[in-house]
């Protein structure tokens, strides 16, 4: 079922969703089913996979040159989607991404999630590897999330990358598009961000995800510039409790977030990251409330594989 299907049929109440990275290479599927069991008692409608480019390596051979690689640390994003599938009979929403893939790859990965029933997909540029200065496409790829949109929404057309594939097939995903409620990193304004938006969602997307935030007015201020502007479709917003002391510059470090000053001041004050966790968990605990009676279709929580802290949230919420 597509992802506006499920907030549709909700009625106006607020729905549970998560979100989970594949797990490493060479592991197995069973350290994602630990982190799913301890969620399904608040019935997600969908569960996210996330996906990760290649990374850059470098080692020194036997005659001391240095030889540079690549490898992908998280693969099998549409795998673990058909596993969960599988397992728990909810639906999934694997992240499709420019950075790592050839626009033939991608082509070959719908037709994959096609084929195994998979309704919706969230398009996303991805982040630039570790090594490089900044966002570097890959050869044969797309540059841009919008981009790489044209290409889902084409093939919900029945247009492929070849002009010989029988155009009477057409695939009919549900797209989703990431959003920032406090503006890209690299956009020059929030203005020129909530252009490129509504570019998106113009070209095809059906609904929204936003970056974590931990200031509830900034989301409604966005959503606000949304209906103001023509944009309608579902806006979710993405969450994550603070649970360290450490969160507190490496969040804002890689997210490009601001933490509110009552949050910073209250984990400041905290003796050790036990005592922070439970600041971070009350705190999202109570902006979670505000969200649901804003009206949020989905309150969507970023996991990273420790499903305790949503759980406590979501049993005071749910």
């Amino acid at each position: 079922m597509k992802i506006t299907e499920h907030i549709d049929n909700a009625k106006g109440k607020t729905l549970f969703s998560f979100e989970l990275l594949p797990p490493m290479k060479g592991q197995s599927m069973e350290g994602i089913y630990k982190a799913i069991d301890p969620l399904m008692e608040f019935n997600p409608p969908f569960i996210d996979v996330t996906s990760s480019r290649e990374d850059l390596f470098y080692s020194e051979t036997p005659d001391g040159n240095i030889k540079k690689a690549t490898y992908r640390k998280r693969p099998g994003t549409v795998a673990v989607c058909a596993a969960i599938k599988h397992k728990y009979r909810v639906d999934t929403v694997p992240h499709l991404i420019c950075g790592g893939f050839t626009k033939e790859e991608t082509e070959y990965a719908l037709i994959d999630l096609q084929f195994l029933g998979i309704d919706n997909v969230l398009v996303l540029r991805g982040d630039a590897r570790k090594a490089d200065p900044g966002f570097i496409p890959t050869p044969g790829g797309h540059c841009y999330a919008t981009d790489l949109l044209e290409q889902v929404t084409n093939m919900n057309n029945g247009i492929y990358l070849h002009e010989y594939q029988d155009s009477s097939y057409k695939t009919d995903f549900c797209i989703g598009v990431a959003a920032y409620p406090e503006k890209h990193f690299e956009a020059p304004n929030l203005k020129t961000d909530f252009k490129y938006l509504k570019q998106k969602v113009d070209n095809g997307a059906n609904f929204i995800v936003t970056q974590m935030f931990f200031d509830n007015s900034k989301y409604k201020a966005f959503v606000n510039l949304c209906r103001e502007n023509g944009i309608n479709v579902p806006i979710i917003p993405g969450l994550k409790p603070i649970t360290t002391a450490k969160q507190l510059v490496n969040l804002p470090k890689i997210f490009h977030i601001d933490i509110p000053e009552d949050l910073s001041d209250a984990i400041h004050a905290c003796k050790n990251d036990k005592d922070v966790k439970e600041v971070g968990i009350e705190w999202m605990i109570n902006q979670c409330k505000e969200l649901v009676k804003f009206g949020v279709p989905v309150l969507h929580f970023y996991t990273m594989g420790n499903p305790e802290p949503t759980k406590r949230i979501a049993r005071a919420i749910f």
